[in-house]
Formats: C-alpha cells, structure tokens, sequence
C-alpha cells in the first residue's frame, strides 16, 4: 500500500487544476472549475490521468465530469503506457485504477445540477474514486452544495486543502459581477 501524500504533494495538482480555470469560459450562471485526476499506484510515482474543466465538453459540463469523462476514453494502450513501465504487464481496467485516484478540484464538487444533468459528487462516487482534494467549498451562489457530505458518506476521503481558498474562489467566479 502507497503511503498517503502530505498537503506538500497535494499543491501541485491543485495548482494544476487552478490553472485548468484559465481555459473555462465565464459564464454568468455557473462556476469556472479546473480538475485533476492523479493515480497512486504502490512503487509509482504519481500519474496525471486526466485534466477538466467547466463546460471542456459540449453539454453545460462541469470540470469532474469532464477530467472522468476523458480518462474512460483512454484506450488499454494508452492507460499500459501510463501506469506500467514493464513489458508484457496487462494494462489495468480504468474501472480498476479509478480506485487509485485522488481527485484535485478547486471547488467542491456539486451535489446537485439546475441542468438536471447528473452530480459530479455522484459521478465521482460511482467511479469509485478514493480521495477528493478541495480547494474550497462551494459558495451558495446558486444552489446549497454537500458534495463533499454525499462523497464522505459513501466512503470517500475527502480533504479540504489549506491556503488557495481565495485564488479558487476567485477562478470560480472569474466574470461574474458580483
């Protein structure tokens, strides 16, 4: 079993989904949200498996759902590639490495859509992701948010990473007038 990362090995990658805000579109009716997946496999230095970000996708999509969305797109060559340096090693299935996974985002992931369109709280669940790291809670601006309560109650770690609150506030709200 891999040791878990310190706050010291989280700032990159949440700095990394800060910068997936910079590609987000503003819009006045919804956040800018950058995500990053990373896998921690046992002897493996960690692996970025996918990026996302609020509306990369056709269809009001949000950064979770997105960075998800890509990696199960990976092909087995793509993901053995990744994840296994040695020859002749199968490829693991994504369902499989998911498990692996510490989710980066800069804002909690939503625990309920306007859209209609299903939560990245419940994406992120059924995947089977095994940690969250937030950069800051969601702000009621449009809907009361318990991402985070509804990932704990399924067994998920989730931590609330210290010290970016502002700068992922302020990505999250980039062109809004408020």
């Amino acid at each position: 079993m891999s040791k878990p990362p310190t706050s010291d090995e989280h700032e990159p990658f949440l700095r990394q989904a800060l910068e997936q805000t910079t590609f987000c579109e503003p819009v006045q009716t919804a956040f800018c949200v950058g995500c990053v997946l990373v896998a921690r496999l046992p002897n493996s230095n960690p692996i970025v498996l996918s990026t996302g970000f609020s509306r990369e996708l056709p269809g009001n999509t949000h950064a979770e759902a997105n960075a998800l969305a890509k990696v199960q797109i990976l092909s087995s060559l793509q993901l053995k590639s990744l994840v296994s340096p040695w020859p002749g090693e199968a490829a693991p299935v994504i369902e499989d490495l998911l498990y692996h996974v510490d989710v980066y985002t800069t804002l909690e992931p939503c625990s309920v859509r306007t859209s209609g369109l299903p939560s990245c709280a419940d994406a992120l669940i059924r995947a089977r992701i095994r940690r969250c790291i937030i950069g800051v809670r969601e702000p009621d601006d449009f809907v009361k948010c318990e991402g985070a309560q509804k990932m704990k109650d399924a067994g998920i770690e989730v931590i609330w990473y210290g010290g970016l609150e502002q700068e992922c506030l302020d990505a999250a709200r980039r062109g809004h007038h408020i």
